[in-house]
């Protein structure tokens, strides 16, 4: 007998959520496994942030049904409260606050023991390289600096599901790689990350699935590489060292785009092994020299380009 397939630990369906005539969400279905980490990509006004708000009890929908932790968001906020943590797109450090204050603080907020509370406060310090911070003001604090602390107080509470709303904006990229290996270790640890960002490379790097949020409806869903198969355009461009080893190759390669310019011609390819060999055999049979070779695959720019509109509505 197989073992269970645990329940989701985040679900929506069908949620919905107007600001006057402007349709922030418009029928977002979701499913997310515990231990995953999901990313929400979307343009600015989307509805990114709004989803998060629903989903952590900050909101109410008008319309539809969510659950985080198996509790439903509206008519049992507290219980959903007890699972979660949040850190939003804007930093809830208290800069006259010292780094250790302001995780005391959160154990406060928590209800854990004076003895409890500084024991977690001490480990979160050290697990986010504060520790020789921890009795300055969070004032002096650099960016990164401010936002480890801020995931730091996030986690003092020892939640399952944690929401990351644009958790590296404004990181220098530095900062930006070690809050990805953080956010490793903490589904390493078993713990379900929902994230937003608008670094496609860090949905790529970080997401088990992503999804695509446009005009407040998901517009596509899938792994990454799921998602990158989904847009066309994917080829090679071999570049030449004479025009006589152009006009050959373009006469073997059928469907291929010359640019007599650059002596180039880009032919389509999905970027598999099987593919390119397929190419270079064609040209070695036609005895002809390639110079270099260059392989492009979809990316999830070109993902979020495709799938997403330009025409913005406020939200």
């Amino acid at each position: 007998m197989g073992t269970p397939t645990p329940p989701p630990a985040i679900t929506a369906a069908g949620l919905r959520k107007r600001y006057g005539d402007t349709v922030v969400l418009d029928g977002v279905d979701l499913s997310i496994g515990q231990g995953e980490v999901f990313a929400l990509l979307g343009p600015n006004g989307a509805g990114k942030t709004t989803t998060v708000r629903i989903l952590s009890t900050l909101i109410r929908a008008d319309g539809g049904t969510a659950t985080v932790g198996g509790a439903d968001v509206a008519r049992d906020p507290e219980s959903v409260r007890r699972v979660i943590g949040v850190t939003g797109q804007f930093s809830a450090v208290d800069a006259l606050f010292t780094g250790e204050e302001n995780l005391l603080l959160m154990a406060d907020l928590c209800h854990l023991d004076r003895k409890a509370g500084r024991r977690r406060a001490t480990e979160l310090l050290d697990r986010f390289d504060l520790a020789d911070a921890a009795r300055k003001p969070a004032v002096t604090y650099s960016g990164g600096m401010r936002r480890r602390l801020d995931l730091a107080m996030t986690l003092v509470g020892s939640p399952r599901v944690i929401f990351l709303d644009e958790p590296t904006t404004g990181l220098d990229p530095r900062s930006r790689r070690t809050m990805w290996q953080i956010i490793r270790e903490l589904v390493s640890d078993g713990v379900t990350v929902f994230l937003t960002t608008q670094y496609l490379e860090e949905a790529d790097q970080l997401a088990d699935r992503v999804a695509v949020l446009d005009h407040g409806r998901i517009v596509a869903e899938g792994t990454p590489a799921e998602l990158k198969r989904l847009i066309p355009g994917g080829h090679l461009r071999l570049t030449f060292t004479s025009t006589a080893d152009l006009d050959a190759a373009a006469r073997a390669l059928d469907g291929s785009t010359r640019d007599d310019d650059a002596l180039a011609l880009q032919v389509p390819s999905d970027g598999g092994v099987r593919s390119l060999r397929a190419v270079l055999d064609r040209l070695d049979a036609a005895s002809v020299e390639v110079e270099s070779l260059a392989v492009h695959t979809p990316d999830l720019d070109d993902v979020f380009l495709a799938l997403t509109s330009t025409e913005r509505t406020p939200a």
